[in-house]
Formats: structure tokens, sequence, C-alpha cells
């Protein structure tokens, strides 16, 4: 009997959403993207692939004068060996700054094959955002690219959460990132530096509407919401409660970090419940039996709704290093 895939079925003329690793990891220096790259792997032989991203930053990292040879060394790291997983990536300057093209003719001319996304900070519009994928298609197709670069755009201005539901629509954009720090700053002192980090974050009611936006028009659009980072380094507890709120609250499913340390606890807290990924497969491998068919589980009828949520969930599972049971590997990951 030919078992069709979850995949192909349940998904069948949409647009499939984006399944990323749990954690975007940001490193500006050259020793510190290194050392990331090399947890990466680490992790990556453990889990089975790459449970977060790392992120090169163009736009903190680099110290004026030197944006070049900044760019050029993040388009270097890229294209070498020790990124095992292809999923090392680049921030680039923000559309006012003169050296943002210039990042972008660097990084996609240097390494635009082996690159997971382009991260736009600061937009103040849609148009800005728009701009940027423009100038970034035009060099793509230059350099001979071949394929279309996904898009993550921070979102920390008030022009940029103004417009956030049309800059989630835009054509290639696959994660809608909030920047807490700047979101804040740009309230020139109403909102206090305490929601900056938590409790605050989460309670204040203009960061809390702004995240709650964020992820609202993210998720409308199939775009992936992803939380800023936690300004706690060392107390594990405290990271992983924020990610969890964050994911539980909020609806982000994604998170990012900037220390070592913050990369475990994310991805724990951004990880299924094994309880329900034992029911997914349950549901998944009764559904796949009757060709996707309403099934019976447990006294509860199920259908291409509930099999959707549960496809999604066992994706999400695996990305973030959860063992899935043997039977559900051999069925949808094999």
């Amino acid at each position: 009997m030919h078992r069709r895939h979850p995949g192909t079925v349940l998904f069948s003329g949409e647009k499939p959403f984006p399944m990323l690793p749990a954690v975007d990891h940001y490193a500006g220096a050259e020793k510190l993207i290194k050392k990331a790259m090399q947890l990466q792997r680490e992790l990556g032989e453990q889990a089975g692939g790459p449970i977060f991203d790392i992120t090169c930053d163009c736009e903190d990292g680099a110290r004026a004068g030197a944006e070049k040879e900044h760019a050029e060394m993040c388009a270097a790291l890229i294209m070498s060996t020790e990124n095992i997983h292809n999923r090392v990536a680049a921030r680039i300057h923000d559309i006012t700054h003169e050296h943002w093209q210039q990042d972008l003719e660097i990084l996609i001319g240097g390494a635009g094959r082996r690159l997971p996304f382009i991260t736009l900070p600061k937009p103040r519009s849609a148009d800005d955002v728009a701009r940027q994928i423009a100038e970034l298609r035009r060099i793509e197709k230059a350099s001979g690219v071949g394929r279309a670069i996904p898009v993550h755009v921070l979102i920390e201005t008030h022009g940029a959460l103004r417009e956030v539901w049309q800059i989630a629509a835009l054509p290639g954009v696959e994660s809608l990132d909030f920047g807490l720090m700047d979101f804040v700053s740009g309230h020139h002192g109403a909102i206090p530096g305490s929601a900056m980090k938590s409790p605050g974050q989460f309670e204040h009611p203009l960061v809390s509407r702004a995240k709650c936006e964020i992820s609202a028009a993210a998720l409308a659009n199939g775009v992936v919401p992803s939380h800023n980072v936690t300004t706690e380094l060392s107390n594990l507890d405290m990271i992983r409660s924020d990610a969890l709120r964050a994911r539980l609250e909020f609806g982000y499913l994604r998170m990012w970090s900037i220390h070592p340390n913050q990369i475990v606890p994310i991805v724990e807290a951004m990880r299924p419940d094994f309880s329900e990924v034992q029911i997914a497969t349950e549901i998944l491998v009764a559904a796949q039996d009757a060709d996707w068919g309403p099934i019976r589980h447990e006294g509860k009828l199920h259908d291409r709704a509930s099999y959707r949520y549960f496809w999604e969930l066992m994706q999400r599972a695996r990305a973030t290093g959860t063992e899935l049971p043997a039977e559900a590997v051999v069925r949808f990951f094999s």
C-alpha cells in the first residue's frame, strides 16, 4: 500500500510554513562566530541536525571604517568547511547606513549560494523592506546565485510596527524578529528601562501589544515570529522562563540568543511536550493508514484540520532535537 506523505497531502497548493531552528544566535567577532559554529556542530551531532542558526552581525559587529573587511570576514566564514549545516546567516546595516548595499554585494557575491537568510534591521516602513529586498534580488541575479534568499526583518521602530502586516506579506519574508531594546529606546523614556528585561518585557502594555501584533502578523502570513533576546546570561532557569513565556503566551516559535549559555535553555523551552509528540504520532499514523480521511482517536474525531496541527508540531519537535518515536521517523522523515 502506498502511503501518502502529510507534507504533500495537508498543504497542497499552499505556501508551506517555514520550519526554522528554535534559536537564532548572534555573533559579531570572528572568534565568537567560530566558537558558535563549533557548538552548532557539536549540538547538531547529538540532535541529528542543527538546533540553532547563527547570524553574523555586520550591523553592530563591524567597527566604524571596517565595514567592508567585516563583511568579507563573514562571507569567508559562511563559505568555510566549518559551516557544515549551511545555517550561518548575516545581518546587514540598516537602510539609512551608507554601507548596506556594499554589505549585500559582498555577502551575496561571496557566499550567496550558502546563505540561509539575510536579516534587515531597523526598517521604518514596508517600503524600506521592499526596497532592500529588490536590491537583494538584483544582486542575486547579477552574481548568478540562482536562488531567492529568504529575508528576516527586525521590527524595532514605530513605523515598522505600524506597517507590520504589510511587511509580513512581502514576498520572500520568512521571519519577523522583535527588536526590544531599540523599540523601548524609541519611546523617549515613556517606557521605563525595566521593560527591557523580565518581567516588565512581558507585562508593560506597550511592549506586550507590540509582541502580540508582530506575532499575529507573522503567523497570519505564514512567517515565523522570532522573539527578542533575554539580557540574562547565567541564570538558566530565567532564560528558560523567558523563552517559555514567549512561546506559550505570545506565540513565538523562535528566539534570539547572544551568549552560548542561552541556546540550550531556549531550545528546551521551545520544544513541544513529548507526550503531545506521542499523541501526534498515533494520530498521524492512523490518518495516513486511512489515506487522510477522518479518524477516531481516544473517543475524539480528527480530520485534516487537526492533522495539520499535529504535523507541524512534529516538524517543530524534530527541529528542536526532540527524539521522535521510531514509527514517526520511518514513516515521515526517512
